[in-house]
């Protein structure tokens, strides 16, 4: 309850008139836009959404660990995710609240811990040895296809075990992707959600999306009818049971698969994306990074000492996450009155947090636009640790964070390994969809 002697700060606002006057660079790139509003107004500032809406940006590091982890309780995720997310890709780990989604998170993480990931390891080395064959030396490509496709043939294999991920897996992923840009427009847009109803565009969107329901509701009776176990991320999931003694039923399962293939390929693919480019931009350090990889030799070595043995490669793709975090923002709403250092936060309040803001910060990092790996080393990375979300924060941290980083890592030293790798980018574009996603990251390689 507020004391009377609480002062609340004035939050700057920012009109819907400016909104409306900036659409078609925010629908393009809204970035910029938050960053002007950003270094104009402080780290906090509120965007008037029109029809009486509006929403609370941040770039405070303490407000979002506040919001994620010690106050998680008081929110809930926004309908953005809730509501709008959940309408394709159903109501999962990333889009559920409450009792729910607490009973889901207890159900599925112990699929993730990295001695469960250390049984399907072999699977994902594989998968990513296979792919990385495709590469044509001395001729330079767009990077950023090959490493979707890796990311997403791993999580096919490593959910499903296919020998041939080829037309379901493809379909699957398309439909993935023209869900996203269906709902970029309606987030970006929202005073235009009535035209995206009318027009047809969100039928049809729907309509896909139940293709892709049914095309994995089949692979799971599939599964269940072989009577065959293949120690993988489905088989784990079919097994796990609820505190009661039940288990996932079909849809349940289904949202869960939708969302490990929409959060666990596509975040992923463009971290790879923004390591590889970084590296080729700094030949130094990927050189560090081949003489830690050349230790390996042909050894296929345990999950856990990868890790142990690739802390450089780790630092290279922990600081490729800081500047280009794939997970730029994240939302949530008040679902009571709270405040936090002289902010009131209503019950009802909206907030974005801007996870690439507060990762170039200058309060918190030196030189925050250089990439620079050692700041990651074992020595320094706990003083950022306040100030650094890669994978989220708190409960609702990302359950596949241990999955996602043994790919990277597998990846990126199988690769440089092979091949040098350059590049004549002088500037890395993005594209901020769900997802932050590079924009023509071309490469070239070339044997070593």
């Amino acid at each position: 309850m507020k004391s009377k002697d609480t002062i609340y700060m004035n939050i700057p606002k920012v009109s819907f008139l400016r909104v409306l006057k900036n659409a078609k660079r925010i629908l393009k790139n809204p970035l910029p836009f938050h960053h002007e509003n950003f270094e104009k107004h402080g780290d906090i500032f509120e965007v008037s959404l029109g029809f009486g809406k509006s929403a609370l940006f941040i770039r405070d590091a303490g407000l979002a660990k506040h919001m994620l982890q010690h106050h998680h309780r008081k929110y809930h995720k926004s309908p953005l995710q809730s509501k709008d997310l959940a309408r394709y890709i159903g109501n999962g780990l990333l889009t559920s609240n409450g009792e729910y989604w607490l009973k889901q998170r207890r159900l599925i993480q112990p699929a993730f811990y990295k001695k469960k990931i250390d049984g399907i390891a072999a699977t994902i080395r594989e998968t990513i040895k296979k792919e990385l064959t495709r590469i044509q030396p001395d001729l330079t490509i767009d990077i950023y296809p090959l490493m979707n496709d890796i990311a997403f043939k791993v999580v096919a294999k490593s959910l499903f075990s296919y020998t041939d991920t080829g037309d379901t897996i493809s379909r699957l992923q398309q439909i993935t992707e023209e869900a996203q840009r269906s709902l970029i427009r309606e987030i970006r847009q929202p005073y235009k959600r009535w035209w995206f109803y009318l027009s047809g565009q969100i039928k049809n969107t729907l309509r896909l999306t139940s293709e892709a329901r049914a095309m994995l509701n089949l692979i799971i009776e599939e599964r269940k009818n072989s009577g065959n176990t293949y120690d993988d991320l489905l088989d784990m999931l079919l097994a796990s049971r609820y505190d009661d003694g039940s288990q996932m039923n079909n849809e349940q399962l289904i949202d869960e698969i939708l969302i490990l293939f929409v959060a666990g390929h596509e975040t992923t693919s463009n971290a790879l994306t923004f390591t590889l480019v970084l590296l080729a931009m700094h030949p130094e350090i990927q050189e560090k990074v081949y003489k830690e990889a050349l230790g390996f030799g042909a050894d296929e070595v345990p999950l856990m000492e990868q890790f142990a043995r690739s802390k450089y490669t780790i630092q290279c793709i922990e600081e490729a996450m800081r500047l280009y975090p794939p997970v730029y923002f994240s939302d949530r709403v008040a679902i009571e009155n709270d405040s936090y250092s002289g902010i009131r936060l209503a019950k009802g309040m909206t907030v974005l947090i801007s996870f690439y803001e507060i990762h170039r910060h200058n309060d918190f990092w030196e030189r925050p636009e250089t990439f620079d790996p050692d700041r990651f080393h074992q020595d320094y990375k706990k003083e950022y640790s306040d100030w650094y979300f890669p994978f989220g924060a708190g409960p609702r941290m990302c359950v596949g964070s241990n999955f996602a980083m043994y790919e990277m890592i597998v990846t990126v030293s199988e690769l440089i390994k092979k091949y040098q790798i350059a590049t004549e980018i002088e500037e890395i574009n993005i594209k901020p969809l769900i997802t932050l996603k590079p924009v023509a990251p071309l490469l070239k390689f070339t044997t070593r």
